[in-house]
């Protein structure tokens, strides 16, 4: 069963919120899987509104440790499937959720996926999408988080980031 999770509550009557990057690393959307469920990875990408004044690297990344967030209601995880059961990911502030306040101390980790952004006036390198071919995306272990982030310069661009994956 497939979902997708954006950065930010999901939408009603107004368009999907963007998120301002931030002056160093900042973790856009975080996903948390709980003790007794993995995740594999089917996708991800992100829309940043304007051109950065300074390089941007975004990043998806698995982690030990979760960031501090605003959490996620159920509701923000789409199920793909309009008859599909609600996600079992864990929600809270320390576990999936979007716009961290808090990094944390990440003692491993494992990059599945980096791209830097330049800040070339026209720059036309906004939008990144990816997914992978059928079933080989990266499976999040139990208990263990998946992170979008940033690397910025500066908080000036916002962007949109979004998150597919299957529940094992």
């Amino acid at each position: 069963m497939s979902f997708i999770v954006w950065n930010g509550p999901a939408p009603t009557t107004a368009a999907q919120a963007s998120v301002a990057l931030a002056n160093g690393v900042k973790t856009l959307l975080q996903l948390a899987t709980p003790a007794d469920m993995q995740i594999r990875l089917v996708g991800w990408g992100y829309s940043i509104d304007s051109t950065p004044p300074g390089i941007v690297e975004m990043e998806l990344i698995g982690a030990d440790v979760a960031a501090t967030v605003t959490a996620h209601l159920s509701g923000g995880v789409v199920n793909l499937d309009p008859n599909g059961a609600a996600t079992r990911l864990t929600l809270g502030t320390s576990a999936t959720g979007f716009t961290a306040t808090v990094e944390g101390t990440i003692g491993t980790s494992r990059v599945f996926g980096a791209r830097k952004v330049g800040l070339a006036a026209g720059n036309t390198d906004l939008n990144y999408d990816w997914l992978w071919p059928y079933q080989t995306g990266p499976v999040i272990a139990v208990s263990k988080f998946v992170r979008v982030r940033s690397t910025a310069t500066s908080t000036t661009p916002t962007a949109l980031t979004y998150i597919i994956f299957d529940q094992l």
